[in-house]
C-alpha cells in the first residue's frame, strides 16, 4: 500500500488530484517567482479529513503542506513535489456567531471579508484587512500572521484569535486557546508558516463599528514630504486607524488599473483615515490637515460618503496587482523599519535604483514603518531577473541596518529563508527550530520553509558556515 492508496480510501475520486495538468494549477501561491509541482492535491471539507491525510503523511513519511486561497507573497505554500498538499478552500462555513462574546468560529477557507460581510448589517466587523482581504482565508491570515492597512491601530491576525482546533504533524485533532495555562501555544502557532501543523477551526473577536470613519488623501510633491508628515501625525499623539502612502510609481500603476483619480502630478499621497467618536475624528482631522499642509501637502481631499472612500482606497487596495500595467514582471517585497529612518531607508532604495538600473515602486504602511517596495523588472531581458533579486535582497538589507525586519506580515516562507541568518544569531535559529521539532518531531509539515539550514530533531546544534557577503 501507498500513500496513494491510503488517500484514495478517505476522499471520493474528485478530491484526489493527480493528473499532471490540474496539478501545476497549485505550483505557486502568490508569488509566482517559486514553483514546485505537487505529487498530489487532496480537497478536504472537514476537520477529520485534514486530520486524515496528515495520518496518512505520517504514516508513509510524507512531506505535506497546507494551503488555502493561495494568495500568499513569500512562497509560504510552495508545495513539495515528493509531498501532499492539502487544500483547505472548501472549507468555508462560518460555524458560529456570537455577539454577546463578540466572536465568531470559521472554517480556515473563509475569506477574510466574509468575516465583516457576515456581521456588518449588526454594527460589527473583523478588524485585519489584507490587501486581498477579498480572496485571501483566514487559516492563511492566521499561518502568516497577516496585518494589512488597520494594523497600526488594532493589530494583526495574532490580536484577533481567541482559539484554534488545529490538526497536529501526525494527525490529532486538538484545542489551544488564549484562556490555556502554561505555554503560550496560540501565540506559537499564529505566524508559524504551517510549520506547527494546520489550523482547521479559528475563533475569531470581532469588534463594534466605530461611530465615524473620515479618509483622508494628501498630496505631496516628494515621498520625503510626506515621510515627515507621517512622523508629525504620530508625534502628536495621533492614532489613525491607517496611514499609507504611495510614491509616484505607485500612482501611475494605479491610475493604469483601476482609474483611481489621485491628484495628478503628486510625488507621493497620503492615505490618513480616522475612526472613533465624531468629536473626535473632526478635531483630529482638522489637526492631520493642518499637519500635511505644514509639511508640503498641496492637495487635500476628504472623502464625503463610503463610494468616496472606497474610490480612495480602491488605489492602494490594487496597488500589487496594478504595477503589472507598467512591468512584465515583479517582485513584491515586505519589509519593515522604524518611522523615523523611513527617509534614510527611501533614499536607499532610489541608490539602488540607479546603481542597477531596476525600478522600484514604493508602498507601504507607513504609520507603522512596513514597506513593501515592488522591484519591477523586464523578465525577458538578459539577466534583469537576477539583478531586481538582489535589489531585492539590498533593501532587506537596509531594513536589517537601520533596526528593521525583513518580513513584517507577509512571512518568510521560501523566498527569505536565506537572510534570517541576518537578522538571527545561530543560537536565536536553533531556537526556533527547537520549538518546531516539539511540534513536528518528523520535520513533514511544511518542510524547507522558515529556515535557511533546517536541522533534523535531537540533531547537535552546529555553527553554520558562510558570511552575508555569499548571499550574493
Amino acid at each position: 500500500m501507498t500513500v496513494f492508496d491510503r488517500l484514495e480510501a478517505v476522499f471520493p475520486p474528485d478530491r484526489v488530484i493527480t493528473d499532471p495538468v490540474r496539478l501545476r494549477t497549485y505550483e505557486c501561491d502568490g508569488l509566482t517567482y517559486h514553483r514546485a509541482t505537487p505529487m498530489v492535491v487532496v480537497l478536504p471539507e472537514t476537520a477529520e479529513e485534514v486530520a486524515a491525510a496528515v495520518r496518512a503523511c505520517a504514516e508513509f513519511g510524507v512531506p505535506f503542506v497546507a494551503r488555502g486561497s493561495g494568495t500568499g507573497l513569500s512562497g509560504g505554500a510552495l508545495p513539495r513535489s515528493d509531498g501532499v498538499l492539502i487544500v483547505t478552500s472548501r472549507m468555508r462555513r462560518i460555524l458560529s456567531v456570537d455577539l454577546d462574546r463578540r466572536q465568531a468560529v470559521v472554517e480556515p477557507g473563509v475569506t477574510n471579508l466574509a468575516i465583516t460581510e457576515a456581521v456588518r448589517d449588526q454594527g460589527y466587523y473583523y478588524a485585519p484587512d489584507p490587501s486581498s482581504q477579498q480572496i485571501c482565508s483566514i487559516g492563511g491570515n492566521v499561518a502568516e500572521n497577516s496585518g494589512g492597512a488597520h494594523c497600526l491601530k488594532y493589530g494583526f491576525t495574532v490580536n484577533h484569535v481567541q482559539a484554534l482546533e488545529i490538526v497536529t504533524p501526525d494527525g490529532e485533532i486538538v484545542e489551544i486557546s488564549e484562556d490555556d495555562f502554561g505555554y503560550d501555544l496560540l501565540g506559537a502557532f499564529v505566524g508559524s508558516e504551517g510549520t506547527l501543523g494546520i489550523a482547521t477551526k479559528i475563533t475569531v473577536r470581532l469588534m463594534r463599528a466605530p461611530e465615524a470613519v473620515t479618509t483622508l488623501l494628501a498630496a505631496f510633491e516628494g515621498i520625503e514630504a510626506g515621510g515627515q508628515a507621517v512622523s508629525s501625525i504620530v508625534g502628536a499623539g495621533i492614532v489613525p486607524a491607517a496611514i499609507e502612502m504611495m510614491d509616484a510609481l505607485a500612482i501611475e500603476a494605479a491610475e493604469a488599473a483601476v482609474n483611481c483619480d489621485y491628484p495628478p502630478n503628486a510625488g507621493a499621497v497620503l492615505i490618513v483615515e480616522l475612526d472613533g467618536p465624531t468629536p473626535e475624528v473632526e478635531s483630529q482631522l482638522a489637526e492631520v490637515i493642518a499637519i500635511c499642509v505644514a509639511t508640503g501637502s498641496f492637495e487635500q481631499r476628504v472623502a464625503a460618503s463610503a463610494d468616496e472612500r472606497a474610490k480612495i482606497w480602491r488605489g492602494r487596495k490594487s496597488a500589487f496587482a496594478a504595477v503589472g500595467r507598467i512591468s512584465p514582471a515583479y517582485i513584491v517585497q515586505d519589509g519593515v523599519v522604524p518611522r523615523t529612518c523611513l527617509g534614510e531607508v527611501l533614499a536607499g532604495i532610489d541608490a539602488l535604483q540607479v546603481e542597477f538600473g531596476i525600478r522600484v515602486a514604493n508602498v507601504f504602511h507607513a504609520g507603522d514603518g512596513n514597506l513593501h517596495p515592488l522591484v519591477l523588472f523586464d523578465d525577458t531581458a538578459p539577466g534583469e531577473g537576477e539583478r531586481a533579486e538582489v535589489v531585492s535582497g539590498r533593501i532587506l538589507d537596509l531594513c536589517i541596518l537601520h533596526g528593521g525586519s525583513i518580513t513584517g506580515e507577509h512571512g518568510v516562507g521560501v523566498d527569505k529563508a536565506r537572510y534570517m541568518p541576518r537578522m538571527f544569531t545561530d543560537a536565536d535559529l536553533d531556537t526556533m527550530q527547537r520549538v518546531r521539532c516539539a511540534f513536528d518531531p518528523g520535520g513533514r509539515s511544511n518542510p524547507g520553509k522558515v529556515f535557511p539550514t533546517p536541522r533534523l530533531c535531537g540533531e547537535v546544534p552546529r555553527v553554520r558556515k558562510g558570511s552575508p557577503g555569499e548571499i550574493f
